[in-house]
């Protein structure tokens, strides 16, 4: 089996007392400064950050937005994540698929009525599945940023990372709007391109049916500048500020259930396989 991952022994992530990590509080997610995988995260954004440009991301879109690469489920995809280590991730350094159940019990607990948004957990990270089809993981994983205009502070490594992206030097893209316009609405805006996007795009070309509100947290969980910092609330309409809060709930559970105690994938798989039936059945075009 072929792990995506430059780090630590992920191993490591099936003992208990991993970094002796019991539980965590929460001001000790999403730490970017110190701790044993901060070398693997801070190259990940180095590498995004030089690179994700204007071009760049449209040329993505060319590439991924047609969902030509293969059909398969979305068990099956879920499941191909074991094979997966987010590099940008201070917070796990075990698979992913073991997130996407984490997540999703998190909110079935809170949320026993919201059987869409329980799926949105479990499904949320799949997108990431472009890292194992040889996309590397600076253009899969990590927070995402517009593209085209002035990036914003509240970005990681901000101020270190972004000195070699030529869009930074260009006159078009480094102003407060750059080549957009004010309130546009953040559906005519290009993000970084990463998981979240190609998520969103796979489940509109395939028509499945989880509300709206699921799909902005699919799109934009991974938004930390505007959800987390009240950033690019410039480039904003009035249906993403009615969605911001509903981005927020979730990203409780995205960020505060990553746990070294990982969850009975099996036992749970045949409850969370009737919510894919019920919103997104079938063989799906990726």
């Amino acid at each position: 089996m072929k792990v995506i991952n430059m780090g630590p022994d992920p191993s490591l992530a099936y003992r208990p007392n991993l970094e002796k990590n019991e539980t965590k509080a929460k001001e000790e997610y999403r730490n970017y400064e110190s701790g044993s995988l901060i070398d693997r995260i801070f190259n990940t954004y180095k590498l995004m950050h030089t690179n994700q440009t204007l071009d760049f991301v449209n040329k993505k879109h060319s590439e991924w937005t047609s969902c030509n690469h293969t059909q398969k489920g979305m068990m099956e995809t879920i499941m191909s994540l074991d094979q997966l280590v987010d590099e940008s991730d201070p917070d796990a350094d075990f698979p992913n698929s073991f997130h996407a159940f984490q997540t999703a019990e998190g909110i079935r607990q809170a949320n026993p009525d919201k059987d869409w948004f329980q799926l949105v957990g479990l499904i949320h990270d799949v997108g990431k599945i472009m890292a194992l089809w040889d996309e590397p993981q600076w253009a899969v994983v990590g927070d995402t940023f517009p593209v085209g205009c002035k990036c914003q502070n509240s970005i990681v490594y901000r101020d270190s990372t972004f000195l070699d992206n030529p869009d930074e030097k260009n006159p078009k893209y480094n102003t407060e709007y750059g080549i957009y316009e004010p309130n546009c609405g953040l559906n005519n805006v290009l993000m970084s391109w990463g998981h979240d996007e190609y998520l969103y795009q796979v489940l509109k070309f395939n028509k499945c049916s989880i509300p709206e509100e699921g799909l902005y947290m699919i799109r934009y969980h991974s938004f930390y500048p505007w959800h987390s910092h009240g950033d690019y609330m410039h480039l904003c309409d009035d249906k993403d500020l009615r969605m911001l809060p509903w981005v927020q709930e979730f990203n409780k559970f995205d960020l505060y259930t990553k746990t070294t105690e990982l969850p009975d994938v099996d036992k749970l798989k045949p409850y969370y396989q009737t919510l894919i039936d019920k919103y997104c059945p079938g063989i799906l075009k990726w």
